[in-house]
Formats: C-alpha cells, sequence, structure tokens
C-alpha cells in the first residue's frame, strides 16, 4: 500500500465516534484539513492524494457531521468552543506534537481556537475561505445570519433554516463559479451533504451552531492579535467570486501579517472543486518554503 491510499479512520474522543481520513507518510509534516459547512472531510477528497507524497494529511469530521457522531443537540453542546475543544484532544490522541493548519469556513474558527491555546503547535496556516475579519463577511449572506444571532426566534431562524435545505446548499456549490466551469463541480459533493443534512436532529444542531457563530466574531481580535504575535506564515488561497466569505476577508490577512501570501483564484466558496490542482500547487510550493526551507 502506497502512502497515497487515503485511510478511512475512526477514534473516539468524549465518547464520541470521530471519523477522520489520513494520507502520507507517518513521519511527514502534518496538515490538518478542517473542513466547513455543511460539508466534511469529503470536500478534501481531491486535495489530500495531491499533497500526500510529501505531507501527512489528517481530516476530521466535526462532530455533528459528516461520519462522526452527531448526538442530538440536547444531549451535545454545538457551540464552536465545543467542537474546537474536541479537536483538540483528537489531535493529541494521534500524538500530533505540531502541524500545518488548512482552514475553510467553520474550520477556520475551530482551528484558529487551536492556535490561540496552543500557537507554539501551528507551523502554518492555509486559510481557503476561512474567514478571521469582519472584512470578509459579505453583507447579503450573512444578513439572515447576524439577525439570528442577536435574537434568536422562530421568525429569525426561518431563513436560516434555509441555508441547510437542498436548493441553500446547492447554491453554496455553485454561486461564483463561471459558467464555463460549473461542469467541473460534482453533483456528488452537494448531493452528500444534502445527504448528510437531512438526517434527524440536523436542524437543531444547525441552528445551535450558527446562533453560535457570535462567539467567533468576538474574538477576531484575538486571533487578529494571535497573527500579529506569532508571525505565523499563512497562505490565502480565496474564490474570489464567494459571497459569503467575500476577497477583502483574504486581502484583510496583511494587515497584521505582511508576509502572507493571497491567491485570488476565479470560482465561489469551495474552491477545491473546481481549482484543487490548482491550489494542491499553492500549498505545497507555499508548506515547502516555509516548512523545510
Amino acid at each position: 500500500m502506497t502512502t497515497h491510499q487515503v485511510h478511512h479512520r475512526t477514534t473516539t474522543v468524549r465518547g464520541h465516534e470521530v471519523y477522520y481520513r489520513e494520507a502520507g507518510p507517518a513521519d511527514a509534516p502534518v496538515l490538518l484539513l478542517l473542513h466547513g459547512f455543511p460539508s466534511s472531510s469529503h470536500m478534501f477528497r481531491d486535495l489530500i492524494p495531491l499533497l500526500a507524497d510529501r505531507y501527512r494529511l489528517i481530516a476530521p469530521d466535526h462532530i455533528g457531521f459528516g461520519r462522526s457522531a452527531a448526538p442530538a443537540a440536547a444531549d451535545f453542546p454545538y457551540t464552536f468552543a465545543e467542537l474546537a475543544a474536541v479537536t483538540g484532544e483528537f489531535t493529541e490522541q494521534l500524538g500530533l506534537k505540531e502541524y500545518a493548519l488548512y482552514l475553510q469556513d467553520y474550520g477556520s474558527p475551530i482551528g484558529l481556537r487551536l492556535a490561540l491555546a496552543h500557537p507554539d503547535r501551528v507551523t502554518a496556516i492555509v486559510t481557503q475561505n476561512g474567514n478571521a475579519y469582519e472584512d470578509g463577511l459579505g453583507t447579503e449572506a450573512w444578513a439572515p445570519v447576524l439577525a439570528l444571532i442577536a435574537d434568536r426566534t422562530p421568525e429569525t431562524e426561518a431563513p436560516v433554516r434555509a441555508i441547510s435545505s437542498p436548493e441553500g446548499i446547492r447554491w453554496q456549490y455553485l454561486h461564483g463559479v463561471p459558467a464555463d466551469r460549473r461542469e467541473l463541480v460534482s453533483p456528488d459533493a452537494y448531493e452528500h451533504d444534502t445527504a448528510l443534512m437531512a438526517r434527524p436532529g440536523q436542524p437543531e444542531i444547525q441552528l445551535d451552531l450558527i446562533s453560535d457563530y457570535g462567539s467567533n466574531l468576538a474574538l477576531y481580535p484575538a486571533f487578529q492579535e494571535y497573527f500579529r504575535t506569532s508571525r505565523v506564515p499563512l497562505l490565502a488561497v480565496w474564490g474570489a467570486h464567494d459571497e459569503i466569505f467575500v476577497p477583502a476577508g483574504a486581502l484583510a490577512f496583511r494587515r497584521d501579517l505582511p508576509d502572507a501570501e493571497v491567491h485570488l483564484l476565479p470560482t465561489g466558496h469551495f474552491a477545491l472543486e473546481t481549482h484543487a490542482h490548482q491550489i494542491a500547487d499553492l500549498v505545497r510550493g507555499f508548506l515547502d518554503r516555509r516548512l523545510t526551507g
């Protein structure tokens, strides 16, 4: 079996099964891939084999997502602090002493909470539409979410529920993708997410998490201070047509990390669907320069 092959594994954290994908040499530098909403480690299916010759890639599904456990909202505190705590314990169970982070969407505040807790463990950051600045919040896309954060009621929940609908999920994959590249977006991707989001209990799980997103906004100043003090190497590879996390969020990293490498790609929120090879090349070059000299 070659190191390029992807292994599908599980472990138990705090009594909950965590599923993860792993590939690459066991002694290679680690790249921890943290997915966003409404996806799972499935979003990294094309990227992982492209980097597995040189890096050890580990991609867990967050609790409530993908193939990891999804306890009912009444039985598990679906907050970003809790997901970050589970992820932190996951890395310790796997014996990861240090790792580079690949962050997308929800993966960004989860991963950056790990960095705040243990800055010495984070060797570099790759952010693919993973936001840490108010500049990056698309006005129209975020209006219903900010309304929910401000006051959770049945009226403010209704438009946010639509984000997890089949139409809402498909939009997240296809918005911003040029017409001549839409055929590159596999329907399997958004249909996979749609099926998992249709499981019993998911509406409550996702509403709890989205309503907690304000806790991430409150941490933006701390994330930015971490950038300034750590000078962590950072690569932003961003779908430039993303209406959820807009390109200003990618450019903003340079305010606190002047050496940040920023690449805006002509696609949408799920840039790996159309630009996996280009992103792999950028990540490989960045990590080779920053981690191996």
